[in-house]
């Protein structure tokens, strides 16, 4: 066997090999980009809208909003808040998305916004948080230290009142004054209404307002907002303030602060346009200005392509090689 014999069948080989190595990265990709494409028509899935009521409150203030949610085919649950303090509860309601399969929409009302900023956190299927007249704190703050930078009228309208509990646990519970309800907390109801509230509202510990967030994941997932400008619980510029920051969609309706309740219409209606939007409909997020959660199938196709052009060059140098 000649010299160039032996030379041409090692080139022979060599592209042999190259091609072999292309197949392979080809399957590669094939077999990682699949599970992603998968997850994307997943997220098509009509998702679960999960409610969280805020402080004074429980999860029958929802009741007007799940009667449309669920006309319109969604599966809804409203999530008890315990109302101990914000690490407790978010974690308490962290562990009730995990329950969850499919996609999810997390909707929080007042205090159960900052709620749902931490529970949320790490949970790649909440497709979307809204926040109904709510708190949207940042990391390093709390209800407290917004309420001094947007005072209210709740300032004057709470009562502390201590508890105790099993085990030695004690603390401070808020109440609403009674005679206060109706004109800082639900103005826009009828009198006799705001009164029932006033008799079955679930009290506030003092650390729901008290504990710093220590993450926001409105910077990570899509956000939509509701203001009521006739809010007295949460100054509206309050609400507004936070909406901007985090760069959510925001709607403005005249209501005061119960609006889940006065106006479920309009609440439902924003509920389900967190869930339906796709695509540019979504707003872009507040530390990046980016679409949620697209760099990551964007960059393994970005893989897939330089590992097969990288390939494709290769083998076509080596074919030169060989003529």
């Amino acid at each position: 066997m000649t010299e160039s014999v032996v030379h041409g069948s090692r080139r022979r080989i060599r592209c042999t090999r190259v091609a072999a190595a292309g197949i392979a990265a080809a399957a590669l990709c094939a077999v990682t980009v699949a599970p992603a494409i998968a997850d994307g028509d997943a997220s098509a899935e009509k998702p679960t809208i999960v409610l969280v009521h805020g402080a004074f409150a429980d999860g029958s203030s929802w009741n007007g909003v799940i009667e449309r949610l669920e006309h319109q085919g969604y599966k809804v649950m409203a999530a008890g808040n315990p109302l101990r303090g914000l690490y407790s509860d978010s974690a308490y309601i962290a562990s009730v998305l995990k329950s969850i399969r499919g996609p999810i929409v997390l909707a929080g009302h007042s205090y159960g916004g900052a709620v749902i900023s931490t529970a949320a956190a790490g949970n790649a299927r909440v497709k979307s948080l809204v926040y109904i007249s709510a708190l949207m704190p940042d990391v390093g703050e709390s209800g407290m230290s917004l309420a001094t930078r947007f005072p209210s009228a709740l300032g004057t309208a709470t009562q502390a009142v201590p508890y105790q509990a099993g085990g030695g646990v004690s603390g401070t519970d808020l109440y609403l004054k009674r005679d206060k309800v109706h004109p800082v907390f639900a103005a826009c109801l009828p009198m006799s209404q705001a009164n029932l509230l006033a008799d079955t509202q679930r009290p506030a510990a003092t650390t729901a307002f008290s504990e710093t967030a220590k993450v926001a994941a409105w910077k990570t997932i899509p956000s939509w907002a509701l203001v009521g400008r006739q809010d007295m619980t949460i100054n509206p510029d309050q609400e507004r303030f936070e909406a901007k920051r985090a760069h959510s969609h925001t709607v403005e309706i005249n209501s005061c602060h119960v609006s889940l309740i006065a106006q479920p219409d309009a609440v439902a209606a924003l509920i389900l346009q967190a869930a339906t939007a796709s695509g540019s409909d979504r707003p872009a997020l507040a530390n990046t200005g980016s679409a949620r959660r697209t760099a990551g199938v964007t960059g393994l196709a970005g893989a897939c392509m330089v590992t097969g052009s990288a390939v494709v060059l290769l083998g076509r140098r080596l074919r030169r090689r060989t003529h």
